[in-house]
């Protein structure tokens, strides 16, 4: 059962806990993470993005606003104040958990864009969570990924050294999957509280950032200490682990830390 937080009873700590894991969920420990993962690697899957950034040819409308892609299930853009298309600005493509994206989803734009960084925010195209999770494969998601990063690149001058695939929880695994096999889109990745990956490909070599709070009690931590942390280093990847004495959530303080030196 999905549990949301309220927004205004959150401590600094628990910056977002915005929902379980979905399928995740019923796997217990690392050994039924690892049975997840192996039956989610669908051999010939293809996850790979076409979009690219470019100069904008539409004009961007600065605060949060509905992405207008598709009825009921669509998304956000988030273009920080003060934005200038002679500047171009950071960019996280923001997955959510399986509760699906609902307005404490805005409180992660809200913090980005204190630092200059405009967000989207897609919704999966199922009710439940992403393709990967539910079906085995990448599909209707990706598609809609790359509808999403059209549009946003068409309106928002986006600095091609700094675009990032983040996701939490169900989210933090469909990123860290698809960020992998887009390396030459994606200079970052940042995972919260993930569940396991299934990278179809590997290109490129974003920099990864992961946080997992030691008390979840949806997602063990050793799944992403003992499992994914390894396998990413072994692989060659930068990567950037930190902990928190939380449940399943997004600590605001590693956020943010996070977000310093995705602009630095």
């Amino acid at each position: 059962m999905d549990l949301p937080i309220d927004m205004k009873k959150m401590t600094r700590r628990r910056f977002v806990g915005l929902g379980l894991a979905g399928a995740a969920t019923a796997a217990s420990g690392a050994a039924g993470l690892a049975r997840l993962a192996a039956a989610a690697t669908v051999p010939g899957s293809d996850a790979r993005l076409k979009a690219r950034p470019g100069k904008p040819t539409k004009k961007a409308e600065t605060g949060i606003h509905d992405l207008g892609l598709a009825k009921g299930r669509d998304g956000v853009l988030s273009v920080p104040k003060g934005y200038n298309p002679a500047k171009p600005v950071p960019l996280i493509i923001m997955l959510h958990g399986a509760l699906g994206r609902y307005k404490e989803y805005n409180l992660f734009c809200d913090v980005a864009a204190e630092y200059g960084i405009a967000v989207a925010e897609p919704d999966s195209r199922t009710a439940s969570t992403w393709d990967l999770v539910v079906q085995g494969g990448f599909g209707p998601d990706i598609i809609f990924m790359d509808r999403v990063l059209e549009h946003t690149f068409e309106r928002v001058a986006v600095d091609p050294k700094r675009i990032a695939l983040a996701g939490f929880s169900d989210g933090a695994t469909y990123a860290l999957s698809v960020g992998l096999t887009n390396g030459d889109l994606f200079s970052h990745v940042f995972a919260f509280s993930p569940g396991f990956m299934s990278p179809p490909s590997r290109k490129g070599k974003p920099k990864i950032y992961l946080t997992h709070g030691t008390q979840d009690a949806v997602l063990p931590v050793e799944g992403t200490r003992d499992h994914i942390v390894p396998q990413l280093k072994q692989w060659g990847y930068e990567v950037h682990y930190q902990e928190f004495p939380g449940p399943h959530a997004i600590s605001e303080e590693m956020g943010r830390q996070i977000f310093k030196a995705f602009v630095a």
